[in-house]
């Protein structure tokens, strides 16, 4: 059987390579990719793109991935100074999930994909985590991962995945406030939310770290299997 599709959200940032400096690039952590692949997918790289979602329908999956902040104007908040948003990864990405939920697609949510998963469920987020919990944590410094403790509870699709889990990293300033329709599953040891997900769904899991980078990428290779029991 072929590897199921598995399509992770990519970003449009300046990068450079060989002699070219701060060209455009669709682009994403290859730890993203890496994951994916170890788990049995088929990785299928999707920059933001509003005109249409088709793509969904030959998909198996859909990771959300990790990055910018989401615009605050989809949560109805003006923008704290704080924040950086991405309005076309917003656009392409809501556009694919909306697709992705229409279809029962299994989707994994991490880090800003998980934020986004609460924001398309009618929630909203904390835009600068340290003035809500008075330490930064989960993110010590730019370009530096945090880790801190972890629970899920019991029962649930993130207490089933994740078992044996209570330690996980960490890299973000903003945080969940309001799940909306989704589940909280899970926490971190100061209290905040570090799993959401839909029992009413296949498979809807959004998770607040970056297992990409774990040596055992639980959740994706969650993601994988339900992608491939979904294929049939």
């Amino acid at each position: 059987m072929s590897r199921p599709l598995i399509g992770i959200t990519a970003y449009v940032e300046p990068a450079g390579w060989a002699v070219w400096r701060d060209v455009p690039a669709a682009l994403v952590p290859q730890a993203y990719v890496r994951a994916v692949t170890a788990c049995g997918g088929r990785a299928v790289l999707l920059p933001p793109d509003d005109l249409d979602a088709d793509v969904v329908g030959v998909l198996d999956g859909l990771l959300l991935a990790g990055g910018a902040d989401v615009c605050p104007e989809r949560y109805d908040q003006p923008p704290d100074p704080r924040t950086e948003s991405r309005p076309d990864r917003d656009a392409g990405e809501l556009a694919l999930l909306t697709a992705a939920l229409a279809a029962d697609l299994p989707v994994l949510g991490v880090c800003r994909g998980m934020q986004l998963l609460a924001v398309a469920h009618g929630g909203a987020l904390h835009q600068h985590l340290p003035d809500v919990i008075g330490h930064d944590r989960h993110r010590p410094a730019p370009g530096v991962y945090g880790a801190h403790p972890v629970r899920f509870a019991p029962g649930t699709l993130a207490g089933s995945v994740l078992a044996g889990v209570d330690r996980v990293n960490s890299y973000h300033h903003q945080a969940v406030a309001d799940p909306g329709d989704l589940a909280v599953t899970g926490w971190a040891d100061d209290g905040v939310v570090e799993a959401l997900e839909d029992p009413r769904r296949r498979f809807l899991l959004g998770v607040q770290w970056h297992p990409e980078n774990d040596p055992d990428p639980l959740p994706v290779a969650a993601l994988v299997r339900a992608a491939r029991a979904a294929r049939g």
